[in-house]
């Protein structure tokens, strides 16, 4: 049996190499703040991957089959439809995950939350990174899911409503959006030091 013929399988292979790597390769002595460290990238790249999905893909692509109506085209149905409800139930868990992941990478390596959140103790570049995913984290649950519910029909909600809705959830998700890329930098400055 092929595992790249479903996800469950091809993660489990991916997961299966990586361990295999870290066998062959590792020094044979469990290092907590790496592992940790690389289930939050890993959990990351899925959140800001599909972030960067709905914004640069999705949303122009559901503008696009929209205008298409009137020439006959297929609209956004199916999108809204299949596409939409999946990918925003790994974006959401995606943001949860990355957001734990890298609380406890604060922990085991010694900064802790407290002190992220205070920019104190050398933890001021690690720190805001983790503000602005916090901030971001919010977003997701607070402000992009529970108006995506009214968006797609998962909820009941008027024309005026998903109106609303429609506006909040992409202000939220431009403002995910904006976060992500100083975030990121953060991420990485506070190990490899920022570009200035």
């Amino acid at each position: 049996m092929n595992p790249l013929k479903s996800i469950s399988g091809t993660l489990g292979l991916g997961f299966a190499t990586a361990i295999l790597v870290m066998v062959v390769l590792g020094s044979g002595t469990l290092n907590p703040w790496s592992l940790v460290v690389w289930l939050h990238v890993f959990a990351g790249v899925i959140w800001i991957g599909l972030l960067y999905y709905f914004n640069f893909v999705q949303v122009p692509g559901v503008a696009e089959a929209a205008a298409g109506v009137e020439g006959g085209g297929p609209g956004p149905a199916a999108i809204n439809k299949y596409v939409a409800p999946r990918a925003l139930l790994w974006f959401r868990w995606g943001a949860l995950a990355t957001w734990l992941t890298g609380a406890a990478a604060l922990e085991v390596m010694g900064v802790g939350i407290g002190k992220a959140f205070a920019l104190s103790g050398g933890a001021a570049t690690i720190g805001l990174g983790a503000w602005m995913g916090t901030i971001m984290l919010f977003n997701v649950w607070v402000l992009i899911w529970p108006n995506q519910k009214k968006i797609l029909g998962i909820v009941e909600a008027s024309a005026d409503e998903i109106a609303s809705a429609k506006f909040v959830a992409l202000m939220a998700s431009r403002t995910n959006t904006f976060l992500s890329i100083p975030m990121l930098m953060c991420m990485v400055g506070h190990g490899h030091g920022l570009p200035f």
